[in-house]
């Protein structure tokens, strides 16, 4: 049971850590340029952008949080799986995205890859804990 605890945590983090990385464009935003591959000249996008960036902090820190506080865990799946997967809803429904985009597309399905796994795990430790 113990190995899943840490595999399940260790999933958590990496889905933490993908939604908490574009946190450094609320401080640099001319490297979130880059990152997706737009101009971010317009003071309006760059608004748009950072405060973009904060909320992926929110949703980061809150997986973090739930990785080792259980009773954030439910709360942790719903929000993490709300904001990448609406990403790739949204980059589907308007298509015509950039390498960039694709690039944030391939790591956000990582992300919701890594949250299932920890949702099939702890599902299959609840299970286990009331046999």
């Amino acid at each position: 049971m113990e190995p899943m605890k840490h595999l399940w945590t260790v999933l958590v983090l990496v889905a933490a850590a993908i939604n908490f990385a574009p946190v450094l464009g609320v401080v640099s935003p001319e490297r979130m340029g880059p990152l997706y591959g737009i101009d971010l000249d317009d003071p309006n996008l760059q608004i748009l952008m950072r405060h973009r960036a904060i909320l992926f902090g929110v949703v980061g820190g809150l997986l973090f949080v739930a990785a080792f506080h259980p009773p954030l865990r439910a709360l942790g799946y719903v929000v993490g799986f709300s904001s990448m997967v609406s990403f790739l809803l949204i980059a589907w429904m308007v298509g015509g995205y950039n390498a960039e985009i694709q690039r944030v597309i391939v790591i956000d399905v990582v992300g919701i890859a890594a949250l299932a796994g920890a949702g099939l795990l702890h599902a299959f430790w609840l299970r286990a804990a009331a046999v």
